[in-house]
């Protein structure tokens, strides 16, 4: 096989690899957007409601799951990577600087906004960029990431904060992943909670960000909608 045919055939592998995380998210907003049309005020439009979000969730819960293990089988027989294209000034303090001087040509959007069907191609948190991002659960990750490494004790202790569990007593974050419904690893044994809509990930940054006690102006978030819609024009 050609170089060229297999960059391709690996462009495709990635772009249906990021159109499957797409589904995974957009099914959450769905339901989100699902129950929020529902008049709560009657209660047989309540009632039909809590039935449906039932069988919804049970039905959404499988295909995550099993999507979840089609997207990591094809990624270890292809070697594509949904990773692959992203970009972190962690580590270097010349690159971060040129990821956010090209992130910032685009729009910033902040946690106050309604992120429903758009998708993220990369953040800027207290000074510190990443691009090439393909899914909120991943940007979530690399946020949460850079707290930890910012102040671990804190994000530790967060566990056991009122802020992170709900009124059912469900967990927003764990030491065990057997503790939550879909389990991601931080690290230092922690896990986050991210069977979570785009809207869903936004709170829990918020909470996050007001936990560290840091201002939510911090955050700056970019969407792939202005990043395409950037490159259209300069072609033109």
């Amino acid at each position: 096989m050609s170089a060229a045919r297999s960059a391709s055939q690996s462009d495709r592998t990635r772009a249906i690899l990021e159109d499957l995380e797409a589904v995974r998210e957009n099914l959450l907003a769905l339901s989100d957007d699902i129950w929020l049309s529902i008049d709560h005020n009657d209660p047989d439009a309540l009632e039909s409601g809590v039935v449906f979000k039932r069988a919804y969730n049970a039905k959404a819960a499988a295909f995550d799951q099993l999507a979840s293990e089609l997207s990591v089988l094809v990624q270890q027989f292809t070697s594509v990577r949904l990773e692959a294209g992203e970009e972190s000034g962690s580590e270097d303090h010349e690159q971060n600087e040129r990821i956010v001087r090209d992130l910032n040509r685009e729009e910033p959007h902040s946690l106050d906004e309604d992120f429903t069907y758009r998708r993220p191609h990369g953040f800027i948190l207290s000074g510190q960029a990443a691009s090439g991002i393909s899914t909120w659960q991943r940007l979530y990750e690399l946020a949460c990431r850079q707290l930890l490494q910012r102040d671990a004790a804190r994000f530790a202790s967060l566990v056991d904060h009122v802020d992170f569990i709900s009124n059912r007593g469900n967990h927003s974050m764990a030491r065990h992943p057997s503790e939550l419904r879909s389990a991601l690893e931080i690290g230092n044994g922690l896990f986050v909670e991210c069977n979570l809509s785009a809207n869903g990930i936004r709170d829990m940054l918020r909470r996050f960000l007001v936990a560290f006690e840091i201002d939510l102006a911090e955050l700056k978030i970019f969407l792939r909608q202005d990043r395409d819609a950037g490159r259209a024009d300069r072609l033109e």
